[in-house]
Order: structure tokens, then C-alpha cells, then sequence
């Protein structure tokens, strides 16, 4: 088993996570001048050239202004489960005879490749410096993910308690977030690191991760009493009863009521996954991840790894949610 904190880095992947992060920006023409010059006499109580001191101070302000909101960019977070990704080789402590070549489903080294693959092309395609995995085996499928993607990611993970053997995994751009304390638990992880959101600005943040909706409320609770202080996330299936009572606002309420949702479940659509962000932060979006090839030819639904026994090379039945943070 390799270190906790395992960086994959070269110039090449630098350079193209730094042009995708760029080409985001909104490039902004020169500025108007909202001045008539010519239209009023020179001294008279419209003449602009009587009033320059006045604009000139109003002008230094709304750009002091926007230098301040330059610096405090959005971030964004996405949560996804991979639905079930195994390696090839059996587990000593559980049964995933299935997910191996010999097996039920025929999990050969061929399809396990084509996963890997998928499930970069989609983590590159969002371009966000935080990305929360679900239900992946072990650490050698993140780090295989982990050298797969363009972006110049860093990971961690850790093994839970669990009779299924899946994890979580972080994906994460070592500028944006420093990482300092990882609890593990049965269904949870909780990371607590610092947050840049530009520079100079920091933020103490708790990422908690959890697939059980009911362990969600209390699991908040605990954090709430036991990490005073510290910018609350919450992503996966955390739907607590009231998120406000919590300190947390779901960033996903508005798509939600909207008709999208991250899964099909009886015919429609269902927002299983979501994250909560703490109202300290100002949410700036959030929604399901949806691009056509994550989506089934024949059915328009989520395309699955197998449906039952039968193999549909897709990388998971459920969509990546994200949202924005300011």
C-alpha cells in the first residue's frame, strides 16, 4: 500500500489543467466611457470636468471592488459514484468473485481499462479542483484513475469498514486544497483541510462524505459539536430533514424542483446525490453533470457498468452533481 497522499505531476498536465482553468474566464472588452464630453459648457454645474474628483473616488471604489471579488473566485466541488468499481484480482476479506475474469460478470483487465478511461475523460471534462469518488474498490483503482486524467489531480483515500469493500477517494488540485485531518468510518470520511479560494484567502473546511442517508443527520450533528469553527460540506446521500437547522444550504434544492435528478428510479428522475455547503459560503450554483456520453444510445438514462449480468460498458448508473462556492 502506497503513502496516504500520493501526487501525480508533470509540466505537461500542469499546463493543460492551467488552460482549461483559463479558458473559463470571461475575457471583458474595454470599459465604455459613459462620459458625453462636449455636451455641456465648460465650469457649468453638468460639465463632467467639475465633477472628477467625486467620479474619480466612485471610480476607485467599484475597482477596489472588483479586485476583491477577482480574488475570491468560485470553487467548485462534484461528488460522484462510480457504481461499484472493482479491480480484477479476488479481495481476501469479502467476496467480489463476480468483479474478476473468471467470475460471473466476466470483470476482465480490457473492461476494467475502458473505466478507467471513461471515468477520467469525465473527471477532466468538468475541470474542478475538488472531486469526491464514490464506491471505488481500493487504492490502486484511484491511483489508476489518478494517473489516467489530464489534470494535474493529487489524491487520497482510505479503506472503511465496509462488507462490500467500497471507499471514497479525493481528487484534488494540491494549490487549491491542503488537507490535514481524514477520519474514516462505517459509510462516511470526513477530510478537513484548507481551502484557497484565491490568494491570501483561506478557509478551514470539514468535506464530509457519506452514503448512507441516515446516518447523514447525526454524523452533521457530531462534526457540528466536535469541529466548531470549521465550513461544514456535505456531499452524497445527505438529505437532512431540514438543512438550515444544520447550518447548510443544498445546493441542488433549485434543479431538484426543476425535474433533474443524478438516477432513474421509477420512471423519473431522482436527486439521490447532492452536497450541502455551509451558509457561511455563498452558493453560486449547483446541478447534475450530464454529457451525452455518460447517457445510454437507446434510453436516454444513465449509462451502467452492468445492467444485472449483462455488460454496457457505461461508467455508472448515476450522474456527478456539482456546485459552486463563493
Amino acid at each position: 500500500m502506497s503513502s496516504d497522499f500520493t501526487r501525480t505531476r508533470n509540466k505537461k498536465r500542469a499546463e493543460n489543467a492551467f488552460a482549461r482553468r483559463s479558458g473559463t474566464e470571461r475575457n471583458k472588452g474595454p470599459r465604455k466611457n459613459v462620459y458625453n464630453d462636449g455636451q455641456a459648457p465648460a465650469g457649468s454645474d453638468n460639465d463632467p470636468r467639475s465633477m472628477f474628483p467625486l467620479r474619480t473616488t466612485l471610480a476607485l471604489l467599484l475597482c477596489t471592488g472588483c479586485v476583491a471579488l477577482a480574488a475570491r473566485p468560485p470553487v467548485g466541488i462534484a461528488y460522484w459514484d462510480l457504481d461499484h468499481f472493482h479491480d480484477t484480482l479476488p479481495a481476501l476479506f469479502y467476496d467480489d468473485s463476480d468483479y474478476t475474469p473468471e467470475g460471473r460478470l466476466r470483470w476482465t483487465a480490457e473492461r476494467y481499462a475502458r473505466k478507467v478511461r471513461c471515468a477520467a475523460a469525465v473527471i477532466d471534462s468538468m475541470a474542478l479542483p475538488v472531486v469526491a469518488l464514490w464506491s471505488v474498490e481500493n487504492e490502486e483503482v484511484v491511483r489508476d484513475i489518478a494517473a489516467t486524467v489530464e489534470g494535474d489531480y493529487s489524491y487520497l483515500h482510505r479503506t472503511l469498514n465496509s462488507l462490500d469493500g467500497m471507499d471514497f477517494a479525493l481528487l484534488y488540485h494540491g494549490d487549491r486544497f491542503f488537507p490535514h485531518y481524514v477520519e474514516p468510518g462505517r459509510r462516511y470520511l470526513y477530510v478537513e483541510g484548507l481551502l484557497r479560494r484565491g490568494e491570501g484567502l483561506r478557509d478551514t473546511v470539514g468535506l464530509l462524505l457519506c452514503s448512507d442517508a441516515r446516518m447523514a443527520g447525526g454524523l452533521i450533528a457530531d462534526l457540528r459539536d466536535e469541529h466548531p469553527g470549521v465550513r461544514l460540506i456535505v456531499a452524497g446521500r445527505a438529505a437532512p430533514a431540514d438543512p438550515a437547522a444544520c447550518g447548510l444550504r443544498d445546493g441542488h434544492a433549485r434543479a431538484e424542483r426543476a425535474g433533474r435528478g443524478n438516477i432513474r428510479a421509477r420512471g423519473g428522475w431522482r436527486m439521490r446525490d447532492r452536497i450541502l455547503a455551509d451558509t457561511a459560503f455563498r452558493l453560486r450554483g449547483g446541478d447534475v453533470y450530464l454529457r451525452r456520453f455518460l447517457l445510454d444510445d437507446a434510453t436516454g438514462y444513465p449509462s451502467p457498468t452492468y445492467d444485472s449480468r449483462r455488460y454496457r460498458s457505461g461508467c455508472s448508473y448515476a450522474l456527478p452533481v456539482f456546485v459552486y462556492l463563493e
